[in-house]
């Protein structure tokens, strides 16, 4: 027995130390590829992150959004941690006979505990077999590799069972309480001596410690891999929700470049931010972000899951042929892979290079869907930030290549031209006041000459200036701004367009040309605060304008109205006496996280019955504007905006109500489209307020 042990104890410290030399010869490629990309900035507030840890690696909590599911994988998760314990237990026994984890008297607990655990997550494991292979769910993906995680941890639960088992009878050990699963298998296995039993366990023994360090082995080169990725992602992961990031135009940086190449954009994948390209091997595979998306659920080509995958796939080939390291161990199995191929032959290595990322990896088609409603980033239980990913790869192909859909590209010239993206004249965007000349709506310039002052600039948009439905949203806010007395101007003429347009569409040039514009202009006529009918404008003055150096309060209008009703100042007293749905901007909503003050304005008006659709608040589904799509027809599957209002019609209400102008749009042209426009208006949730304010019998208006 003697020599059995020593064997065993040199078998198991040579396989161990191959386990993991290999197990960190992996990390250490994954590492080198990732190191390939340009460094990211950091903001280091380590509370604020660590705290957003706790929530989401540890708290599971975007996991739970899918109760089914993320009970699975908390049982997974926190019993995998747990049953580490147990594995340590069952490795002391086999290497010193006898022995066992020293708990003293409370051993038996611990044996109890660990059998409730090891049961636990054998459930889970058959649990996510049926919703994967029986249930089948369409996001998941099936097969073998997609399986082999649960045939790997239902081996590790079974073996440690089945040992135990064999160790009560090599032992002489009754049947006990602590161990009722071992005790059942040792009865059943009464008959067997304890020689055999001895050979027995230690092959269920080898089977628990050779299943361990492959699965080792096997997850850093997997979608398993964001065992490891996951929390280090979501720490690292963006404050600002949606952010994009800037672009520096300073070209005298570059002169040792030629000017062939120079690039703006993502066109090659070390072109990305190594945080970026974290989020390839934290992806999960999970298809949570598809499920959601509005251009994979009406029939587009794209795929934010698809995205992750096969930029992953793509670094890992790439970054292979470019450091000269094996990305699959051990190598000798792998050998006829491309990525093994690729890091040891030149011309394999070559080929691999010569694969361009947008065109052959990823297609424009897949770009060109984004609406960068971030409901992708949102249901993503790892923090991927695909929106990002996205424009980056857009930027490349309209400043780089100059590729762009014709419709987009005519407004954008417009938005250059003339400021909207209509093409309309400048000198025509102050004409929206006439609609209602009794409302005050002065512009900065006429109260300079007044000598007065205003605390708020309303930023009407170009939406608000020039589109005639947009224009009754602007009329409504400006008279109950008027009604609470608040001191507000607008820049007229002088306003150009926010830029946000411009830059989801990838022409971050235009972009920053817009935005220095904008703050001198803001500067000139000292701007302190900005309320905005726009989401989209409100979300880039608040939060991207500040990296180029703009501070202002920046509100959005249904804020300052919730603000103006809490205050006393505005009386919401007449009935409306409508059953009301409200649809949340992604831009407000998901970018923000301004839910409730246009809920709450609702919630204070007589007689509306607010009612909430299947997907709302953080799931609600995207209008389809977003992006810049707002500008081109949708020529591939259903429409989106029509998909949304269908959504708003199974709540049967008499009204659609939105909190922003594309919005607005897009649903009163999907009610059209149902031809359910005459039974179901669209309407702001200022111009609600409105009629309730000034109108103590208010009726529906459309």
């Amino acid at each position: 027995m003697d020599t059995f042990l020593l064997i065993n104890w040199v078998a198991f410290l040579a396989i161990t130390a191959y386990g993991l030399y290999l197990f960190g010869r992996v990390v250490a490629t994954r590492i080198a590829f990732i190191k390939l990309g340009r460094k990211s900035e950091f903001d280091e507030d380590f509370k604020w992150r660590m705290k957003r840890v706790g929530k989401i690696v540890f708290g599971q909590s975007k996991l739970l959004k899918d109760k089914k599911s993320g009970t699975i994988h908390v049982m997974m998760f926190y019993g995998f941690l747990l049953v580490q314990f147990g594995a340590i237990d069952l490795f002391i026994k086999g290497l010193a006979p006898g022995n066992h984890f020293p708990l003293g008297i409370f051993y038996p607990g611990f044996v109890f505990f660990q059998e409730l655990v090891t049961l636990m997550i054998l459930v889970a494991v058959a649990w996510a077999f049926y919703r994967r292979y029986m249930e089948k769910l369409v996001r998941l993906k099936r097969g073998f590799k997609a399986g082999l995680v649960l045939l790997f941890i239902g081996t590790l639960m079974i073996s440690v069972l089945f040992s135990n088992g064999m160790a009560q009878i090599w032992h002489g050990h009754e049947a006990t309480w602590t161990e009722p699963v071992a005790s059942v298998i040792a009865m059943a296995f009464s008959w067997l001596s304890a020689e055999a039993a001895i050979v027995l366990f230690y092959v269920g023994w080898w089977v628990h410690t050779l299943t361990i360090l492959t699965f080792l082995v096997y997850v850093p080169q997997s979608k398993h891999a964001h065992l490891i990725a996951a929390p280090v992602n979501v720490f690292l992961s963006k404050k600002v929700p949606g952010k994009l990031s800037k672009i520096n135009f300073d070209l005298d940086e570059a002169e040792e470049q030629d000017e062939e190449d120079i690039s703006f954009g993502v066109g090659k994948v070390e072109d990305f931010e190594q945080r970026q390209m974290l989020d390839f091997y934290a992806c999960v595979e999970c298809g949570r972000c598809t499920d959601v998306c509005p251009a994979a659920g009406t029939g587009k080509m794209l795929s934010p899951m698809d995205i992750m995958i096969k930029a992953r796939d793509h670094l890992t080939q790439k970054g292979a042929a470019i450091t000269g390291k094996s990305p699959w161990v051990p190598s000798y199995a792998f050998a006829g892979t491309k990525g093994n191929q690729a890091s040891a032959n030149r011309e394999a290595a070559a080929t691999v290079q010569d694969i361009s990322l947008i065109g052959d990896v990823i297609t424009a088609e897949e770009l060109s869907g984004c609406t960068t409603c971030r409901n992708c980033e949102d249901a993503c239980p790892v923090n991927n930030e695909h929106v990002g990913t996205i424009v980056d790869m857009r930027r490349y192909l309209v400043m780089t290549e100059g590729k762009m859909d014709q419709d987009q590209q005519r407004a954008v010239m417009n938005i250059e031209r003339q400021g909207n993206p209509w093409g309309l004249s400048k000198k025509d965007r102050i004409k929206w006041r006439e609609i209602d000349e009794s409302v005050s709506i002065p512009t900065v310039k006429e109260l300079k000459k007044e000598g007065k002052e205003f605390e708020y600039l309303f930023w009407v948009s170009s939406m608000g200036s020039y589109d005639s439905r947009s224009q009754k949203i602007a009329i409504a806010f400006a008279k109950l701004m008027n009604q609470a007395g608040v001191s507000f101007a607008i820049l007229g003429n002088k306003e150009a367009n926010s830029g946000d347009t411009a830059r989801r569409i990838g022409n971050e040039f235009l972009f920053q040309e817009i935005a220095e514009k904008n703050m001198k202009e803001f500067t000139k006529n000292g701007v302190k605060k900005i309320v905005t009918i726009d989401p989209h404008a409100y979300n880039i003055f608040k939060n991207e304008y500040p990296d180029f150096g703009f501070e202002a309060e920046v509100y959005h209008h249904t804020q300052l109205l919730f603000d103006l009703i809490m205050d006393g100042r505005l009386h919401p007293e007449g009935s409306i006496n409508e059953r009301l749905t409200y649809h949340d901007s992604c831009y407000l909503g998901r970018y923000n996280g301004v839910y409730d003050p246009p809920r709450e304005i609702l919630n204070a008006i007589p007689g509306l019955e607010l009612v909430e659709m299947r997907r709302s608040k953080e799931n609600g589904m995207c209008c389809g504007a977003g992006g810049g799509l707002m500008w081109s027809e949708e020529t591939t599957g259903n429409r989106i905006n029509v998909a949304r209002t269908e959504q708003a019609i199974e709540v049967q209400p008499s009204m659609i109500s939105s909190a922003c102008p594309f919005c607005l749009t897009m649903l009163s042209d999907g009610t059209k489209a149902k031809e359910v426009d005459e039974d179901i208006s669209t309407m702001d949730v200022a111009e609600i307020l409105a009629v309730s304010v000034f109108s103590k019998e208010a009726t529906k208006t459309a």
